[in-house]
């Protein structure tokens, strides 16, 4: 068995010498696509902490009333911020939410015109599928690596990490709804002369609505598993306590943190989930 292992695929060779290509010629490009997202993120991050906790948790109680019509998510959201504020990881959470905004607001920014284009183009999403699997099955930590060897430590790796994580959702979510439009349908826009923009505005978007919000739940939950790997190239957020209490072996800030992290998981799934589910 020896004569196979002596000449095996250079896989991990050919990673480090496109890495070190990347590296070398295009750091200027990297450079300002540091600057954008860390633009972004301390954009949100102000916003988010200006306002007094209270404001801001009835902004976010108006938002939910807002998005479901429903007083019990209202409340759900004010109870479990208010949780979040007695626990003392208000300011952890709202760096946790930055990052988690900042990550699909890119995503679905990206997924959605993806998602379409592949929907109208079944030669694109067979050559896209592959590299969606790629990135969804690829263990996280391995990207990890080239975000640190190209954007250094801080939250724009972490953010990083987090939309090639995330991406595939809203992509195949995207795909399926405008791809599931009823054929007649469209046989019918396209019998009152509707050009290919309006078919896509008039009728397959606002039919693929439902499963685009679905992609949206899945790109904020997806982002928030993420919380706690994208501290270890030093993402502020919730996942630094955790990763704190497994260093220290510390049971109660461990369980403290994580309860925080799923109570924002629920009050984020109440608010943006469709109102169909």
């Amino acid at each position: 068995m020896d004569w196979l292992t002596d000449n095996k695929i250079p896989v991990g060779r050919t990673a480090k010498t496109i890495v070190d290509w990347l590296t070398n010629n295009l750091g200027g490009l990297f450079d300002a696509l540091a600057a954008v997202m860390q633009t972004l993120i301390d954009g949100l991050l102000f916003a988010l902490k200006a306002p007094h906790p209270f404001i801001l948790i009835a902004i976010f109680a108006l938002i939910a009333w807002g998005l479901q019509r429903r007083i019990t998510v209202a409340v759900l959201t004010v109870l479990g911020f208010l949780f979040i504020l007695n626990q003392g990881y208000w300011d952890q959470t709202l760096e946790t939410l930055t990052l988690v905004l900042s990550a699909c607001f890119l995503c679905m920014l990206i997924g959605v015109p993806l998602g379409i284009a592949a929907a109208h183009r079944p030669t694109l999403y067979a050559f896209m599928r592959p590299v969606l699997d790629l990135m969804q099955t690829l263990p996280t930590f391995v990207y990890l690596i080239p975000a640190i060897v190209f954007f250094g430590i801080g939250m724009v790796p972490g953010l990083l990490a987090t939309a090639i994580f995330v991406l595939p959702a809203p992509i195949r979510l995207t795909h399926l709804g405008i791809s599931s439009t009823p054929e007649h349908l469209i046989e019918a826009g396209e019998a009152f002369g509707a050009t290919r923009r309006q078919l896509l505005w008039k009728i397959e978007l606002p039919y693929a609505m439902p499963q685009i919000l679905v992609g949206l739940t899945q790109t904020i939950m997806l982002s928030l598993s993420m919380v706690v790997i994208a501290a270890l190239v030093g993402a502020d957020g919730l996942g630094v306590p955790v990763v704190r209490a497994l260093n220290s072996v510390n049971t109660a800030l461990g369980f403290e943190a994580g309860l925080v992290i799923v109570v924002v998981a629920i009050v984020l799934d109440r608010i943006f989930r469709s109102v169909k589910e």
